[in-house]
């Protein structure tokens, strides 16, 4: 059984989808693990790190997809701009897991279904406690969330704590996070540890205990919030009604703030819209918006994925892809969680697909040249 780990060739992506110590597990569990040439390098993983550790390096983009498993963090689908020139090399009956975006790209899906690929996409994890192992959405987040406070203090023209100086005393940033999911919390862990002074808004008051266990404020709105989560544990729309009412109690919340991070992203769906322009208006020059939401829209009204642009004195910043800029310590999650999940389909060496377990089924796409999925299959029709 080979499991091969191809470079990852999406613009700007740095990441790797399994580091040098996720071989030994892998190769224990009866898998041959076969590494393109110079597939870790971005993430500081060198070919001989690989090689040490049992793994076989690949000569040809090629011999990597002619394995039975691929392992990827970029699956055609959620590399759509690149994954057409690899399409041609993924064959039938091949396993793949990895991102691919099926919710949000289901055609993509649809094509690796017609090459007769068995697929799995890691973003259809089930939030239930034995998967958390193997959830890359939150360990992504985890990192998006503490990227994203840095690029907010790099980019304010303030410094983020209280100093107390013989030239007087520099008040702290004030910074707000919009949704406190696993990005927001990492979010506002990583401000308060800069000494900012931190608040907190989410639809779900559940979150109110984990946010003030931080040593943030919660922000509350006397607003309907009970549909705020599917039974699954993710985000669902609420409606455009609710969030015009939302909007017009966070425009005072957000004109008070130097830092507004939003989180607020929808699977599949295009981001609520948060922060209208006329909020960017009554902010201060000089603040800093930094929106985690950019590549399905932005919860910024004003927001453009992967630019940096400056409206009424305000910056806003829309990054789309956080954890390749921390590439060492995303691929370390990232593989953790992936070859969690590997070793859960391939028990003493060979594939084992039991679709009574809820992680393999609710994860499985496209099997036998069909997409099987009913989600993504419903947004196929």
């Amino acid at each position: 059984m080979i499991v091969s780990v191809p470079r990852e060739n999406h613009p700007g992506e740095r990441r790797v989808a399994l580091i040098p110590a996720s071989v030994a597990p892998l190769a224990k569990a009866g898998m041959e693990v076969l590494v393109e040439a110079g597939a870790g390098l971005s993430a500081g993983y060198s070919d001989q790190q690989y090689l040490e550790k049992g793994a076989k390096i690949a000569s040809s983009r090629a011999e990597v997809f002619a394995a039975d498993i691929l392992l990827q963090v970029r699956a055609a689908g959620a590399g759509h701009q690149t994954g057409q020139a690899d399409l041609e090399l993924y064959r039938r009956g091949q396993v793949v897991i990895g991102m691919c975006d099926p919710l949000g790209s289901p055609q993509s899906a649809k094509e690796l279904a017609d090459r007769g690929v068995t697929l799995f996409a890691l973003e259809l994890l089930p939030r239930i406690t034995r998967a958390q192992s193997m959830d890359v959405l939150s360990s992504m987040a985890t990192v998006a969330g503490y990227r994203a406070v840095l690029m907010a203090a790099e980019a304010l023209p303030k410094i983020f704590p209280m100093l107390m100086t013989a030239a007087g005393t520099l008040s702290p940033a004030r910074v707000l996070i919009v949704g406190a999911g696993v990005a927001g919390l990492q979010a506002i862990a990583t401000a308060r540890r800069l000494g900012a002074l931190v608040s907190a808004y989410d639809v779900r008051p559940a979150v109110k205990e984990q946010v003030l266990s931080l040593g943030a404020k919660f922000v509350e709105m006397p607003l309907e919030t009970d549909a705020a989560e599917t039974r699954g544990g993710y985000a669902q729309e609420l409606g455009e009604e609710f969030y015009r009412k939302q909007r017009e109690l966070m425009t005072r919340v957000v004109a008070e703030q130097d830092v507004v991070i939003t989180t607020a992203a929808i699977p599949g769906k295009r981001s609520p819209i948060l922060v209208t322009a006329d909020m960017v208006a009554g902010m201060a020059p000089g603040s800093v918006i930094v929106d985690l939401a950019a590549e399905r829209g932005g919860n910024c009204e004003l927001t453009k994925a992967d630019e940096r642009i400056v409206e009424h004195g305000v910056t806003i910043l829309g990054p789309t892809n956080l954890p390749a800029e921390t590439p060492y310590h995303a691929s370390q999650m990232y593989a953790k969680n992936a070859s969690t999940f590997l070793l859960l389909l391939v028990k003493d060496g060979r594939i084992e697909l039991d679709l009574e377990d809820e992680i393999l089924r609710e994860t499985l796409v496209a099997r036998d040249g069909e997409v099987v999925h009913a989600r993504v299959g419903d947004l196929l029709k």
